[in-house]
């Protein structure tokens, strides 16, 4: 593997993966390193660290599969490195087996998931870790897909040495959205806003763009280009004209296009919208009820849009329970809600919404009538509010970028257990 990826994967801003510090305090020596000398048995923990940089730098690739990393080691070096690309290419560890060739054997595997015990788009990677004489396994995590697990015990049968661990925590994160999605059969829900230090996401006259500086643009960008969907209200479309695109600072596209998803519950939304817009990259899904007009689900259809029936609730609106089984259904793992702020209000009240990030702009907007990022029925009593746990703050220019996990909701517990 180029010495490229491994410097972005690892603390410091290193070219050559053989300078890194945290390599030669462990003794980590990459198989192309030939000329050093021998080293010493370095940590599990550093290689399965390894192991975790590939699966996290390739977020957004792989779904509905989840993102797994895999790094073969012989005699104190990393001699084959592999990741899952894309759903129905080969996994990880089958990358890793592939480069290393015949030094495989007796060789010990680090990656960051069970391996699968199953024969999907792909054949079980158990069983070709065990044909290719393969000593030892850490693997970080077990699979909770009840399809795919088993694969430990399989190893273990064969006479593999087989060890859960190190890294389960970081493994998890990586792939929570895959965990939620096994576990509940819906997506992992992403509430996303910017907002001034007063908690405002516009002035009273509607001007909102841009609150926050271009880093934190950045950021949420790169977001859109990890999630398999990106959701909105109508009226953030008729006040935005939004594209819902994931683009870089330079105006490029990411590779990957979330699914783009609008909630027009009566057909009410201009076509000429720019969401609407055939030559927009990926796909754009309108959610709606039986109140729009068949006329309208013609007119769409015809830019190439396409519209989802589904109830209503009390309110007339799409009724968010069923739209998140319908996406989970269709393979969507993870859902990114960036308003207004009714539809935020409403994800909230009926707990939907496993995670948090908000951009918060040093200026004060004042006002009654300025609009904040969530609106809905709100927590009745501060016993009932929202609560975030696990927080993360990060500073993004001038603005302060907080994300963090829901542990309780009004409705009951969306955490991410």
């Amino acid at each position: 593997m180029g010495s490229s990826l491994l410097g972005k994967c690892l603390p410091g801003n290193w070219d050559t993966p053989s300078r890194h510090p945290l390599i030669l305090r462990a003794g980590l020596v990459l198989a192309h390193n030939r000329g050093m000398s021998e080293p010493q048995e370095p940590s599990h923990a550093l290689f399965m660290a390894r192991a975790l940089a590939l699966a996290r730098a390739h977020l957004g690739e792989t779904s509905p599969n989840p993102s797994v990393g895999a790094v073969l080691v012989k005699d104190g070096r990393i001699i084959a490195e592999g990741w899952h690309r894309a759903a129905g290419m080969p996994h990880a560890e089958i990358e890793a087996l592939a480069q290393a060739g015949p030094e495989a054997r007796g060789a010990t595997l680090y990656v960051t998931l069970e391996p699968c015990n199953h024969h999907g788009r792909t054949p079980p990677c158990a069983q070709a870790i065990i044909e290719a004489g393969v000593a030892r396994v850490f693997y970080a995590t077990p699979d909770p897909n009840p399809v795919a697990q088993g694969g430990a015990q399989r190893l273990a049968q064969a006479g593999v040495e087989v060890h859960r661990g190190p890294g389960e925590a970081e493994a998890r994160e990586i792939n929570r959205f895959f965990f939620h999605h096994v576990r509940t059969g819906r997506p992992y829900v992403i509430a996303k806003f910017a907002a001034s230090l007063d908690g405002k996401i516009a002035t009273s006259t509607g001007e909102s763009q841009w609150i926050t500086g271009p880093q934190a643009r950045a950021q949420g960008h790169a977001l859109r280009a990890q999630v398999d969907a990106i959701l909105v209200g109508a009226g953030t479309v008729r006040a935005d004209n939004p594209r819902l695109t994931a683009r870089r600072s330079d105006g490029s596209l990411y590779p990957h296009q979330p699914l783009r998803v609008v909630l027009d519950s009566r057909g009410r939304l201009p076509l000429d919208a720019r969401l609407f817009q055939p030559q927009l990259p990926g796909h754009t899904l309108v959610a709606t009820t039986a109140a729009m007009p068949p006329a309208r689900h013609r007119r769409l259809q015809a830019l190439g849009v396409e519209t989802l029936v589904l109830p209503a609730d009390t309110s007339g609106r799409v009724a968010i329970p069923a739209l998140l089984e319908a996406l989970g259904q269709r393979g969507v793992l993870s859902l990114l809600v960036e308003g207004g702020g009714e539809v935020l209000g409403s994800f909230f009240d009926q707990g939907m919404v496993q995670e948090v990030w908000a951009f918060l702009a040093p200026m004060i907007i004042g006002g009654e009538q300025a609009p904040g990022p969530v609106r809905g029925r709100g927590a009745a009593t501060l016993a009932r509010a929202t609560r975030l746990t696990r927080l993360k703050l990060q500073l993004l220019g001038q603005d302060w970028w907080v994300q963090g996990k829901v542990e309780t909701s009004p409705q009951g517990d969306a955490s991410n257990k």
